[in-house]
C-alpha cells in the first residue's frame, strides 16, 4: 500500500488562493482547502520535504504576502483521495459562456453556455483557481476559428478542452507528470474530444509541431522565464501568448524578458495578487 505525506499549511492573514498557487509549484499530488490553510498530499515517491514547503512560504513572508505560517506533517496510508476532492468540487461558472462542472454534479446550461466537465482528481486546473480563471477568460477573448492551439503545463486539460470548444480546430496539451496525463485523457474523452484535443507526458522540446496560432501556459515565473525561447519557436508570427500563473511583482520580470524576443503586451488580467499577460509575437 503506498504511503502518503500531509502537510497542513496555515498562514496568517489566511489567503488559500495564492498559497496555494505558489505552492503547486511542487511535485505534489494533491491540494485541498480547509477555511483554516491548507492541506497538502504528496506520495512517498515524490521529492517533496517539509523544507521545500517551508521555503515557498519563507519567501512570501519575505515578499510582505503572509506575515507568519505554520507547517504540520504527519505520514498516512493510502485512501480514496478522489473521494476527498470530490467534497469540495463544485460548479464553476468562469463566465457567462463558459462554466466548469465535475461528472458527479448536474447543472442545466443557459443559452448560449458552454459547459466544460472537468474532473480533477490530483490535477491542477479546475478553474477554481484565480489563475486558471484568468487564462479561460482570456482563451474566450482571443481563441479564433480553425485555430492550433498548444497548452504548456495542461493538467486537466481543461484549458485546451475549452478553446476547442469555443472553435479552436485543434489543441494539444503537454505535461510531465503522469497522472496529469492520465486525467487529462480522462476529461478529454468525457467532452468527446478525442478527435481534436490530445494530451501528451512530455517536455516542451519534445513536440515536433510548431507554426500554433495561440500558445498558453499557466505554469509560474521561473518556468516561463525558463522557456520563453522555446515558445517563441512553436508560436507562428503575429500569433498569440497567453501566459498566467504570474504574481503582480512578477510581471515586470517576464515583460522584460519576452520583449526582448519580440514579443508585444497587448493585453493583461488581474484577480487579486494574479496577472495574466497577453502577448503577439511580431513578424520578422
Amino acid at each position: 500500500m503506498k504511503n502518503y505525506i500531509e502537510y497542513t499549511v496555515i498562514t496568517e492573514p489566511v489567503n488559500n488562493e495564492l498559497t496555494s498557487g505558489l505552492l503547486w509549484q511542487l511535485d505534489l499530488n494533491g491540494i485541498n482547502e480547509t477555511d483554516a490553510g491548507l492541506v497538502l498530499f504528496c506520495d512517498s515517491s515524490k521529492q517533496v520535504s517539509i523544507d521545500d514547503v517551508k521555503k515557498i512560504l519563507e519567501e512570501m513572508v519575505e515578499e510582505k504576502l503572509i506575515d507568519t505560517f505554520s507547517i504540520d506533517e504527519k505520514s498516512l496510508e493510502d485512501k480514496n483521495w478522489n473521494e476527498e476532492y470530490e467534497k469540495n468540487v463544485r460548479v464553476i461558472e468562469v463566465t457567462e459562456k463558459i462554466v466548469i462542472k465535475p461528472t458527479f454534479k448536474n447543472y442545466t446550461p443557459k443559452p448560449e453556455q458552454i459547459v466544460i466537465t472537468i474532473d480533477p482528481k490530483m490535477s491542477f486546473g479546475t478553474g477554481e483557481h484565480a489563475t486558471t480563471r484568468l487564462v479561460l477568460q482570456l482563451v474566450e477573448k482571443y481563441v479564433k476559428k480553425k485555430d492550433k492551439v498548444l497548452d504548456v503545463g495542461s493538467g486537466t486539460g481543461v484549458l485546451g478542452i475549452c478553446a476547442v470548444m469555443l472553435g479552436a480546430d485543434k489543441a494539444i496539451g503537454i505535461d510531465n507528470d503522469e497522472w496529469c496525463l492520465l486525467n487529462g485523457s480522462e476529461n478529454v474523452k468525457a467532452n468527446n474530444l478525442q478527435d481534436k484535443v490530445e494530451i501528451r507526458l512530455c517536455e516542451l522540446q519534445n513536440v515536433a509541431e510548431d507554426e500554433f496560432d495561440l500558445i498558453l501556459a499557466n505554469i509560474n515565473k521561473h518556468i516561463l522565464l525558463e522557456i520563453a525561447d522555446s515558445l517563441k519557436k512553436k508560436l507562428k508570427n503575429n500569433g498569440t501568448l497567453i501566459l498566467s500563473g504570474l504574481l503582480l511583482t512578477d510581471e515586470k520580470d517576464i515583460i522584460e524578458i519576452y520583449a526582448s524576443l519580440n514579443f508585444v503586451v497587448i493585453d493583461k488580467s488581474l484577480a487579486d495578487e494574479w496577472c495574466s499577460l497577453v502577448f503577439k509575437l511580431k513578424e520578422i
